[in-house]
């Protein structure tokens, strides 16, 4: 086949690639239990182990609604006595929008905390209702080499809930661990669910950066984003090490540290709810069960989730392009470390990996040189075999052979760039670093705020529309096709970029402007210097 129709071929291919995630969001979530969960039926476990012996049971002083309150150099956090659930969580680094004045991200903010974040359900009933809690300790003040602890105690008939939550001023994990003390003359096999609520974590509709439920069961990473069977409610089959609601940049997630666990999920009321479920947990009469959870929010980053367990990690997701991804943010975090600028980094990586990409975009050149001197000899064919198409590939083909010409010499080098584009794509749209990440803030010679945030689509839609003109500048000093029909297609596609591009987060729309930018400064030097 002709060098052109390869080219387009391939063009076509990676603009439905760059398109998937736009045209074709992630598969829904699986349901956790909110309320709906609670209503579970108790499932019968199985025979139970010998349990550690019971503690004394201490004098009990209920202190209802009392509230305490955990601060690191990292967080403010606000429990509830009532279960120990939380009613506030702000990240001290984050903002909601670029200006400095803009309130910090709340993670559990009045509209969830209604929904229990943190709490348990025991046996279908939520803990913290129509339970007597106490707590021990008072506010936390951490240092970031500091640890803390508090502790919640609550009686349910003869079951006693002890939760003593651990937080640590280096991280933003939460260890705890739950005692289950039965005072009762008989054994019971209980059944408990772990939840987290939180509201949306990013704008409603975002197809870029969705709020999302997301859990590791047996097959990696599962993600769940239709809302539609969110709101239906819906559930993970498979056992699970962890249940998360997370968008790009953060995550509100429960990590018990045991087996045999289910995962749901749901949107109740607006919050997005979620639930890690245990079945069969045995306490002997008079004896004691006991459960280690852990429970991260946060932002996505790799240092934070590497510190807890059960491969939280494998929450930043790059697909299929990890091991090209990984390699590629450390270097645009190298190049930062040096500019102090995310715009100015993304530029220099930019370069550098056109000048990797040097010695194939050389022969592409070359070769597309090749096809421009064939083309008054393949167009004698498309006349000479019009009504023979299997002849006049066959002629074509053998014209190639005599000239020593690869057909798709031209478009070779494009296939080989093109996981390097989409695992730059994934590492751009991932990184919290880039979330407001400024690279010019205003517009030139106006106060108006422009790629101020790296991570949202440019306001002006300036960069995309130069992008787009520059792809178009491409096809004009590529050699033409020798299809008439052909050729417009091809125009066409600069057209179908810069819609797709309108929306990409700017620092995504930067890298591929150099890109464009480069290649025609490299593709003019290579097709007009004297040989």
């Amino acid at each position: 086949m002709e060098n052109k129709r390869v080219i387009l071929a391939v063009v076509l291919s990676l603009a439905v690639l760059v398109g998937w995630n736009f045209l074709f969001p992630a598969k829904p979530p699986a349901p956790k239990p909110d309320t709906a969960a609670q209503s579970q039926a108790q499932a019968p476990a199985p025979k139970a182990t010998p349990a550690p012996k019971a503690d004394p049971i201490a004098a009990f002083a209920p202190t209802p609604g009392k509230k305490v309150m955990v601060e690191t150099p990292l967080y403010t956090a606000e429990f509830n006595a009532a279960g120990g659930v939380l009613s506030q969580f702000s990240l001290k680094n984050y903002r909601q929008t670029i200006t400095n004045d803009s309130p910090l991200v709340d993670l559990v903010n009045a509209k969830s905390q209604s929904k229990a974040p943190l709490g348990l359900i025991l046996n279908g009933s939520p803990t913290w209702q129509n339970v007597d809690w106490a707590i021990e300790g008072g506010d936390l003040r951490l240092g970031p080499a500091d640890t803390g602890s508090l502790t919640f105690v609550g009686r349910m008939g003869d079951v006693t809930l002890k939760r003593v939550m651990t937080f640590s001023g280096a991280g933003y994990l939460i260890d705890e661990k739950l005692s289950l003390q039965n005072a009762g003359g008989a054994p019971l096999s209980s059944r408990l669910s772990m939840t987290v609520a939180v509201d949306r974590l990013s704008a409603e509709g975002d197809s870029y950066n969705p709020t999302q439920a997301a859990f590791y069961d047996t097959s990696g990473l599962e993600l769940f984003s239709s809302e539609k069977k969110l709101a239906e409610g819906i559930a993970d089959e498979k056992p699970v090490q962890w249940g998360s609601i997370m968008s790009n940049y953060f995550l509100v997630g429960v990590i018990p540290q045991t087996d045999n666990l289910h995962g749901k999920a749901k949107i109740e009321d607006g919050i997005f709810r979620v639930a890690v479920d245990k079945e069969g947990i045995d306490i002997p009469a008079g004896g004691r069960s006991d459960l280690d959870i852990s429970y991260y929010l946060g932002p996505k980053d790799p240092k934070y989730l590497a510190a807890a367990p059960n491969h939280l990690s494998a929450a930043i997701d790059y697909g299929w392009f990890d091991f090209i991804a990984k390699p590629l943010l450390k270097l645009l975090h190298f190049f930062y470390d040096y500019v102090g600028n995310y715009g100015v980094a993304i530029i220099l990586l930019t370069v550098l990996i056109k000048a990797i990409f040097w010695p194939l975009s050389h022969k592409s050149y070359k070769s597309m040189e090749q096809m421009k001197k064939l083309q008054p000899l393949l167009s004698q064919l498309r006349e000479k075999y019009k009504d023979d198409r299997q002849k006049m590939n066959e002629e074509m083909m053998q014209l190639y052979k005599t000239y020593k010409v690869n057909p798709a010499g031209g478009c070779l080098p494009m296939v080989v760039q093109i996981p390097v584009f989409f695992g730059l794509y994934q590492a751009l749209l991932h990184s919290i670093e880039l979330r407001h990440a400024c690279f010019i803030r205003y517009l030139p010679f106006t106060d108006m705020i422009w790629l101020a945030d790296l991570s949202a689509k440019d306001p002006f839609y300036i960069t995309p529309l130069i992008m787009g003109a520059t792809m178009f500048l491409q096809q004009k000093m590529t050699p033409a096709p020798g299809d008439p029909t052909q050729a417009k297609i091809m125009l066409l596609m600069p057209v179908i970029f810069t819609f797709m591009f309108l929306n990409f987060p700017s620092g995504l729309v930067v890298y591929w402007l150099v890109n464009n930018v480069i290649s025609i400064a490299q593709q003019y030097w290579m097709l007009n210097k004297k040989s």
